[in-house]
């Protein structure tokens, strides 16, 4: 039997157990929107911190961020580090109040918290279900795009068929079962990430002679590798770590990831979901890095003869046996799936219950509008250049710093008009995109600083400009 075969048998016998899962969950499922979209707001927390784990952590953990660091080097830690501590803190002053907040409005999408669930006005939740679509869309279309580069590298198929391989098992549990479905299978995916990225580091850092080989043969490939603090930093390192914080404490704005605390059954079990959340992170960003680093001393010559986006799949290929490279093909695939199933789950609920209402509460449409959007994302990866990196960051930036101040401040139940809500999250990504694409300042600092900070100020202003009611005295 040749290897690419025994590869293929392995893959696919993950594929078929994540779709398993995910249409057994459906066993679970009652025939309404609440619990397509909420799973009734009763998910425990160890399937909670599970599944957002491996939601936050995509198939650009597996791809772009290999890839970043593989050219980079150690100074790559910092973007992780950064977004890992802005994220934690999120957990600790978002997340518990978004949970209970959403129970007592009665909110069962993004839109709809973001909107205070109000019905006479629905601006915010329609402009914030556009934005949702727009760019989660893209962010979805950019996972299916690293499941195609990944069979690329180890069967040397075009990168559509694993796009479409990637949206076909999506569609098939996420229509099924709703975000139970996402969140059962995302538990098994996490499982499988895990134990492929540690397999792989193990491996790697032992083909490399240990890790004072390693960083002995970094240092004389390129001595700018193991520099801790990133080359031309316009503004400085306070303000460059600083920034990439708040890229971390941008998943406020994420749908996908922040519907996650909605769904917890209880707001007190926040803490231990928050820790298995921290857990898995840590383990899996540092293991991510020690892949990458030798991968540019075992497979040096993608860095001007390939795609450094292919170091993870093509070191398995050099290092592991086919069953395992098998198992690591799974790992990215658990990756991408665990991802795009939840944005598209969020982008369909923008679509079905913020923007139409009148289809609220229609499970049918509900289902329908995830077929909708599964189709629009994969043609959006079919017809995108692959550059997944530069997709995904920008699309994370776009949400964080329309949607993530808004969110804050409904967390924490401070008023905010339609009108000033509309034009926090019209500014924020304005700021944003001027900063990335006009301005080109983002390898100094990345663009959710300046995006979220243009959306607070804007509510600051309205509240110093909101005239003041007269005393009857």
């Amino acid at each position: 039997m040749s290897t690419q075969v025994i590869i293929a048998i392995c893959f696919i016998a993950f594929l078929l157990l994540f779709a398993v899962v995910g249409i057994y969950s459906a066993t679970k499922k009652q025939n309404n929107t609440t619990d397509y979209l909420l799973a009734g707001r009763n998910v425990n927390p160890w399937l909670t911190g599970l599944s957002a784990f491996a939601t936050s952590h995509s198939g650009g953990m597996f791809i772009s961020t290999i890839g970043f660091t593989y050219q980079a080097g150690i100074s790559s830690v910092w973007l992780l580090l950064g977004w890992f501590l802005g994220d934690y803190l999120a957990w600790f002053i978002v997340h518990k109040p978004l949970r209970e907040v959403s129970e007592e409005n009665q909110s069962e999408t993004i839109g709809s918290f973001l909107n205070n669930n109000c019905k006479q006005n629905r601006s915010i939740a329609i402009i914030s279900a556009l934005i949702t679509i727009l760019f989660l869309g893209a962010y979805a279309a950019a996972q299916l795009i690293a499941g195609g580069k990944a069979l690329y590298a180890v069967f040397g198929w075009d990168y559509s068929f694993g796009i479409i391989v990637g949206a076909i098992i999506v569609i098939l549990y996420c229509f099924s079962g709703g975000i139970r479905a996402s969140i059962w299978t995302d538990a098994v995916q996490a499982v499988v990430m895990m134990f492929s990225m540690l397999m792989l580091l193990v491996v790697s850092i032992a083909a490399c002679g240990g890790m004072g080989e390693l960083w002995r043969q970094l240092e004389q490939t390129d001595p700018a590798l193991i520099n801790p603090v990133p080359p031309n930093l316009q503004f400085g390192f306070g303000l460059f770590l600083l920034s990439w914080l708040c890229a971390g404490f941008g998943v406020v704005g994420q749908p996908h990831i922040m519907v996650r605390a909605m769904v917890l059954d209880s707001s007190k079990n926040m803490a231990l979901a928050r820790n298995i959340y921290a857990v898995l992170y840590i383990i899996f960003s540092a293991a991510a890095i020690g892949i990458a680093l030798a991968a540019r001393v075992l497979i040096p010559d993608l860095i001007t003869n390939g795609d450094p986006e292919l170091a993870l799949p093509q070191m398995a290929m050099q290092l592991l046996p086919a069953v395992w490279v098998g198992v690591i093909l799974a790992g990215v695939f658990s990756a991408v799936v665990s991802t795009a199933d939840s944005q598209i789950l969020s982008c369909s609920a923008a679509l079905s219950q913020d923007i139409f209402p009148e289809t609220a509460h229609s499970y049918k449409l509900a289902k329908l509008a995830t077929l909708t959007v599964t189709v629009i994302v994969l043609t959006i990866a079919l017809a995108s250049d692959k550059n997944m990196f530069a997709l995904g960051v920008f699309a994370w930036s776009a949400l964080a710093s329309a949607l993530g101040p808004l969110l804050v401040l409904r967390a924490w139940k401070c008023p905010v008009s339609p009108a000033v809500g509309v034009t926090m999250m019209l500014g924020g990504i304005t700021v944003a995109a001027v900063w990335n694409a006009v301005l080109g300042l983002s390898n100094s600092i990345y663009e959710v600083l300046p995006g979220m900070a243009a959306g607070l100020l804007i509510y600051l202003c309205c509240l110093l400009l909101k005239p003041k009611k007269k005393s009857l005295l």
